[in-house]
């Protein structure tokens, strides 16, 4: 297990780092229990640099679990009034939002997928402002992860539960510079590679992206006005934070109009608790117009059916496939680190903040722009060694972004 002092290290950067908390500021910590000992050393690092009303939402796998397999239909379908003000009054209050995202991939294994799907609906549509300020970057938000138990296990099925969770907990300092000497410096070196590239394919400004794998044939236009972003991302007052980490990404919205062709998968989707693979999606005018899936096809069923906008993309994000967490060799079966493997996609809402101006127009002008509304966001992977991406220009003429999986810009 890690060392209090290497705890404390991890939990100055994800405060200083990820949220930047700022004086005076509140913050909401959402964790599982399994965390406790993280999260004890996250409060501290909090009220070291002035936060105030720290407030932690814990919560617990078995509980979740009992609760989807005992629970009314009608209850699961309803988010009481008090939840939904505790959070959504966080954040009209200017709080910020530390979420340490540690998901057992097999958790609901087994429930049934309509019973999770109307539940996930009605949390989306109950926290809808609450998202809204994170999607926008009203206020600052960031995920990390820890190590849990069984998502150790899942990851070294092969290992005994000390050994599988020191691997993890080694991993994870690895892949967010924790075991680096300053890692909130290395932490800066790392954004200001991923600037560069944000801001050259802002210079490039193409109207469309191609991908072409053994797996994936995608025409993708972007949308005028589109804006690519990575690294850091700047609140409502102007703080800047790291919303995930880790990231390796640098990503922009589709128009959700503007998809044609097919992709597959390379990585699982874990889908709150359940894992969704060897799945295929076809596109027709920006819409999935079919589907399978080897794995979980009733439940991506239930995913697609969330909303209209569910069968529509709002992000794309590029990964080169030399990433530190695409060279670990491992399948985390947690989005946050298996998405910063590959490149990627999601279904559902974009980030207004993806287009000039974005975030400040109204839903309807969002969508006549071209930026997708969905209850839904949900990243899967499709990122490849064998996968080359090619920008549009106005003109017409095709720029190599990716070849074979790695960067072929600034050569």
């Amino acid at each position: 297990m890690p060392t209090e002092a290497t705890l404390k290290k991890y939990a100055e950067l994800a405060v200083k780092v990820g949220v930047n908390v700022q004086k005076e500021q509140p913050i909401f910590i959402n964790a599982p229990i399994e965390a406790r000992d993280f999260v004890h050393h996250v409060v501290e690092e909090a009220y070291r640099v002035g936060a105030e009303n720290v407030t932690v939402n814990w919560s617990d796998e078995v509980i979740t679990r009992k609760k989807y397999e005992n629970e009314p239909l009608h209850v699961l379908e309803s988010i009481p009034d008090w939840l939904v003000d505790k959070q959504t009054g966080h954040v009209k209050n200017g709080g910020c939002i530390l979420s340490v995202y540690a998901p057992n991939p097999d958790l609901l294994d087994g429930i049934e997928p309509e019973r999770i799907a109307k539940a996930n609906k009605a949390a989306g549509e109950a926290l809808a402002e609450y998202r809204e300020y994170m999607m926008s970057d009203r206020i600052q938000w960031s995920i990390v992860s820890v190590p849990t138990e069984k998502w150790a296990a899942k990851i070294y099925p092969d290992k005994n539960e000390e050994d599988a969770m020191n691997e993890l907990w080694k991993e994870i300092f690895k892949i967010v510079r924790v075991d680096q000497e300053d890692p909130i410096q290395a932490w800066e070196d790392h954004n200001e590679t991923l600037h560069d590239i944000r801001d050259y394919l802002n210079e490039k400004k193409y109207v469309a992206l191609e991908y072409h794998s053994a797996t994936t044939d995608l025409r993708i236009q972007l949308p005028k006005g589109h804006i690519w972003a990575g690294g850091t991302a700047k609140s409502e007052k102007g703080v800047i934070f790291n919303p995930n980490m880790p990231t390796e990404e640098v990503f922009t919205a589709p128009h959700r109009e503007g998809v044609e062709g097919t992709v597959r998968n390379t990585k699982p989707l874990n889908y709150n608790g359940n894992l969704i693979d060897d799945f295929k999606l076809t596109f027709k005018d920006g819409k999935v117009v079919d589907f399978e899936a080897g794995k979980g096809e009733e439940t991506l069923k239930h995913l697609l059916d969330t909303d209209e906008g569910a069968v529509r993309l709002g992000e794309v994000a590029l990964v080169p496939h030399s990433s530190p967490i695409s060279q670990s060799g491992l399948i985390f079966f947690n989005t946050l680190y298996d998405e910063n493997a590959s490149c990627h996609l999601a279904l559902g809402q974009a980030y207004p903040t993806n287009l000039e101006n974005g975030e400040n127009m109204s839903a309807d002008e969002q969508k006549e722009a071209g930026i997708n509304k969905s209850l839904i966001h949900e990243d899967f992977m499709m990122g490849s060694s064998d996968l080359t991406i090619y920008g549009v220009t106005e003109s017409g003429e095709k720029e190599e972004i990716l070849k074979d999986g790695e960067w072929a810009i600034h050569s």
